[in-house]
Parts: C-alpha cells; structure tokens; sequence
C-alpha cells in the first residue's frame, strides 16, 4: 500500500473497504497475524474526516529498515473527503506523538513502536519535493515526490548547514516562531500572535496557514509588494486563481517570505526564506495547454500557525525526537529561478526569545474553588432580601389573621 506521511497526526490508518478512489485496500480477514482490539476510532482533519476499527498487524517498510514490527492500524470504513481521487496513496501513516493519538493518548503511534521494537534510532528525515520539481530531466516530467529517511540524515538531500529549533511541545511538533518578514520587512507584530495559539510542522497540510491576524498583515504586505499587477481579493483569499500564458509566470514580482525559528540557543533565531515558487501552487487540473494557473496558498486559521507543504518543500527536514529539536536545510529538489533561492541563514541574536511561545492559560483546582466560593456569596447577598421579605410576611400573618394587610401581601405574588 502507498501511505501519505503525516507529521500533524498519530494514527495509522489504511483504507479497509472498498471506495470510488482506491484501487487497492486492507483485507484484514486475509491477514492471519491481525487481531482486532474491539475499539472504534473517530478522526477528523481541517478538511475530511475518518472513522474505522482499532487493530493491530504485522507491518514492515520496503527500501526502509530491514524488520518487522507490530503496530497498531485503524481499518477505515468509512470517510469523508479524505481520500482524493488520483493521490495514489491509500492510507495515513501519523508521525506526531501519542498526546494527540486517537481515540486518546494510550494508542502507541507507529513510530513509538517502530523504536521500541527495533534499533532503528528515534528521528527521521523528510525532503518533500515541489509540483513543479523534475525528478527525470531526460524525460522532463514534473512529478511530485520525495524521500523519507527513517533512523538518519541523508546529506545527499540537503545543500548547507541544518540548522535545529528546539520542539516546544511533545503533541504536535510544536516550535517558535519569533519573526516573520515579507520581502525583509518585518511585519513589526508582537512575537506571541505568530505562535497563538501553537505553530506546528506538519506535512500533511498543504498551505502556510497563519492566525487570523498574522495573515492580514502578511496578506497586506505580500500585496503591496507585488502591486505591479492587480489581482483580484478573491485570490488572497484562496477564493480564486490567477492564470498567465504558459512560461511567463512573474515570479519576480511576488516576494520572499521568511520566517525566524527560536534556535536552540534560546537568545538567538534562524530564518528559513520560501519564493513564490512555494507559495504559488500550481492547479493543473483546470490549467489549459495555453496558461499556467495558481491558487494563492497562504491562509487563515484559527488553530495557530501551520508551516505545511508550503514551508517543507524548499527545505529538508529533519526530526530528531531524540534530541527533541527540528533541522532545516535548503533541499536539493526545492523549486527557484535564476535569481532567487530558498534559503537558511543565522545566527540572529535576540532576548528571552522562548517567551514568544503563546502558553494556554492554566486553571487550577484552588482558583476555581475560590471562584466557586465567590460566586455562592453573591447569590447569598442576592437571597437575602428576598428571604427577610418573606419572613416578614410570615410574621406579618401571624399577627394579623384576618386579612389586614391584604394590599401589602398582593405585591409580593
């Protein structure tokens, strides 16, 4: 089976029943070594959603390390805009903690296992290659592909230094943003709206998606900076694509996007540097012979800073949970032109840069009896003039049996 690798999530999950789009699937009633756990399991991403049935089989990775482990595996059976139709691939393989496992965090995510059941070190590396990267020059075909090295680093797959940030977080894999430049302007914001309220590496989104703020003034930055051409507002929005005649893209009006990471000296930062080459995703499907079209691939969100696809694809990417830091080095597939590169440049120096890191705000159990506390006091105070009027009436009754003061007791009903 060909699996999607996915650094935003914990499970691994393969289709297990037929479906328009697969032209393979799990037969778990042909494996002998499957054992059903008798658990279902429910999954959804910012866009589709799965649900299946827990189990666990014997699997092993061709052209990856030499054994075979037992690892848990969702059967799904039923999805939602999950499966694309032409991906190739059919199956989910998570790669993040067990913190953000489902159906909860007992689920020992594949990697988890894959290191305790083998030698194999506790880090692997990614290079995701572009759309609009020719594998096979001599055939001139643009293919989207890549590697992953799983125990090591390859350096044939990287040009330059890695540089490492520290991983903030075992959930995710959570890091520090710390500045964010468009054409080397910063966007001049404070440092905790680029991680509110997290920023993750993960490959299994496409876009760079940014907090709701953050995106606006990149939107507005990456706009007055390419104001040579109109586009329309639909297009930052994602809403629509822009089209030029095949071969004359005008990548040169478009900026240089460059994000600060936290190093692992917590007083000093890198910057990895995307081109439009990135950011601009190429649609082929609706693309004529005769023009090329993208589809703007920056985006809100609401669930914090999500440095995708978009990010990965000009960069090798190492994971080195051991060590619990993430590397960035230029790839050698990344997409660019004649006069500009991707690139990871540093060291810059900073000032107690780990505070840029947004913390949830943490209720403990004392604050929220005091809170308990105060909020029965003021229902007493409340409760109190209700009960000396109501006293009073009933010593008034008793006083008065027959119905003197009638008038006084009709405006208390």
């Amino acid at each position: 089976l060909n699996i999607l690798v996915d650094t935003g999530s914990s499970n691994f999950a393969v289709g297990a029943a037929a479906h328009p789009f697969l032209r393979r699937y799990y037969h778990r009633s042909l494996s002998n070594s499957y054992r059903d756990l008798g658990r279902s399991v429910y999954v959804p991403y910012t866009q589709g959603r799965w649900e299946g049935e827990l189990g666990t089989d014997l699997v092993s990775v061709p052209h990856g390390p030499n054994a075979t482990l037992r690892a848990n595996i969702a059967a799904i059976t039923q999805s939602d805009r999950f499966f694309i139709n032409g991906s190739n691939w059919e199956g989910i393989l998570g790669l993040a903690y067990a913190d953000i496992a489902r159906p909860d965090e007992t689920l020992e995510p594949f990697f988890d296992s894959l290191v305790r059941q083998t030698p194999v070190p506790n880090l692997f590396s990614l290079q995701l290659c572009g759309a609009g990267f020719t594998q096979n020059f001599s055939l001139g075909s643009a293919t989207v592909g890549g590697s992953m090295i799983i125990g090591g680093v390859d350096p044939s797959l990287c040009v330059g230094e890695l540089w490492y940030t520290p991983i903030r977080r075992e959930w995710y894999y959570e890091v520090i943003i710390v500045r964010i430049e468009v054409n080397g302007q910063d966007l001049n914001m404070d440092c905790k709206e680029y991680n509110y309220d997290k920023s993750i590496v993960d490959s299994g989104t496409t876009n760079l998606r940014l907090p709701r703020k953050v995106f606006q003034a990149a939107v507005k930055a990456i706009e007055a900076a390419s104001s040579t051409e109109q586009f329309p507002s639909g297009f930052w929005l994602g809403e629509q694509l822009v089209c030029w005649q095949v071969g004359t893209t005008p990548w040169h009006i478009f900026p240089v996007i460059s994000l600060y990471l936290m190093s692992e000296n917590r007083n000093q930062s890198f910057r990895i540097s995307i081109l439009p080459q990135q950011y601009l995703r190429p649609v082929e499907d609706v693309a004529s012979a005769q023009e090329d079209c993208y589809k703007f691939a920056v985006s809100q969100s609401s669930t914090g800073t999500v440095m995708g696809a978009v990010i990965m694809e000009g960069f090798y990417v190492v994971f080195d949970r051991e060590k619990k830091r993430i590397g960035f080095a230029v790839s050698t597939c990344h997409v660019h032109d004649e006069f500009r590169t991707v690139s990871v440049e540093g060291p810059f120096h900073g000032v107690d840069l780990e505070d840029c890191g947004y913390n949830i705000p943490q209720t403990d159990e004392s604050t929220l009896m005091t809170i308990a506390y105060i909020m029965a006091g003021i229902c007493a105070l409340f409760m109190l003039p209700l009960c000396l009027m109501v006293c009073q009436w009933r010593f008034a009754r008793c006083l008065h049996p027959h119905g003197e003061f009638a008038d006084d007791i009709s405006l208390l009903k």
